[in-house]
């Protein structure tokens, strides 16, 4: 109750271990901080006001579809907000609009940008844009969502498939243990990417695909962790006592086993998404990943490849990326050395 380290559990120990790590901790408030800021992307970057106010009339042009008409404009076509006609009309005495930080989509070509493209940076397009007429800084915001959402879905089921047949290679073993161990290594034989390259030639490319055929193969490596952390643990006093007192297969493993074979999971959680990431970003640099006109990272860094001079693309896709990764990087850094119990 005082807060002393006898009066702790191990879990709130391992908390103070993690915050003890200055980057560790620091990099989880930095990376929680750009995920949940990326989630409000429409927000942060969109080609259209968040609020507009025209004669008296009040409209919320992110949220709906707005007329020209209904601007001053002269037909009754989706409203381009870019349009210069279109700014002086809200820029009038009595008239005005709030227009997002970065006042552009992932896919808004500017077509009114005085540089041929892609153009480099200025004070019209921050990052310069792609050779599409697309603003980088747009799509760097856009992508990098998907990149952390996708990775963190691709994670989260990892972490179920794995969780599940590692308890029951780990808890039951004998023949149980010894079929999935053959399968394991006849699954992980197979060639991930030729499947890969099999499916995009009969499917149309999504990250649905790409996610449910990554899935087939990222939970290999966790299985392992939670095998052994189950093998060991299910030969301990506690998990006796548990079947003395008759409690079932499934209570000892839900109750007993699994929460203290949680270590090797949480420390993995880290850097399995940090390869999920990356692991999107080279399908998608490779043109197996989403679909073109999603935002993509790997697609951006294509794009460098291929326009050599328009360095502002590789270079702000390349801090991205990188300053994700070590993010994350040292996260894991930091929960596994607060979950190692030999540190006070």
């Amino acid at each position: 109750m005082n807060g002393t380290p006898a009066s702790l559990t191990p879990g709130q120990r391992a908390w103070r271990r993690f915050k003890t790590d200055r980057r560790g901790w620091w990099s989880l408030w930095i990376f929680t901080a750009l995920v949940v800021l990326s989630l409000f992307a429409e927000v942060l970057s969109n080609d259209r006001p968040i609020v507009a106010h025209f004669e008296g009339k009040t409209v919320f042009p992110l949220f709906q579809n707005v007329p020209e008409t209904a601007l001053g404009g002269d037909f009754a076509t989706e409203t381009d907000y870019l349009d210069p006609f279109i700014r002086s009309q809200l820029a009038k005495p009595g008239n005005w609009a709030i227009y997002p930080p970065n006042p552009y989509r992932f896919d808004t070509i500017n077509y009114f940008s005085p540089s041929p493209n892609p153009a480099p940076p200025s004070r019209v397009n921050f990052m310069g844009t792609d050779d599409r007429g697309r603003d980088v800084l747009a799509r760097l915001i856009y992508g990098f969502r998907v990149s952390v959402l996708f990775g963190l879905a691709l994670t989260a089921i990892g972490v179920v498939i794995g969780v599940i047949t590692g308890a029951v290679q780990g808890f039951f073993g004998g023949r149980i243990d010894l079929f999935f161990q053959r399968f394991i290594e006849i699954w992980g034989s197979m060639p991930e990417l030729y499947l890969l390259l099999i499916f995009a030639s009969l499917f149309e490319p999504g990250v649905l695909i790409l996610l449910v055929i990554l899935s087939l193969f990222g939970w290999m490596g966790l299985s392992d962790y939670v095998r052994a952390e189950f093998l060991r643990n299910r030969n301990l006093e506690y998990v006796t006592a548990a079947r003395a007192l008759g409690l079932s297969d499934s209570q000892i493993i839900r109750r007993h086993v699994l929460p203290n074979s949680l270590t090797p999971v949480i420390a993995f959680l880290p850097f399995r998404m940090s390869g999920a990431i990356l692991a999107l970003t080279s399908l998608d640099f490779l043109g197996l990943g989403v679909p073109p006109s999603t935002p993509s990272l790997g697609e951006l860094l294509a794009q460098g490849k291929a326009n050599l001079d328009a360095w502002w693309i590789t270079l702000s896709t390349f801090a991205v990326l990188v300053g994700t990764l070590m993010l994350l990087i040292f996260i894991g850094e930091a929960l596994r050395s607060a979950l190692d119990t030999r540190k006070g």
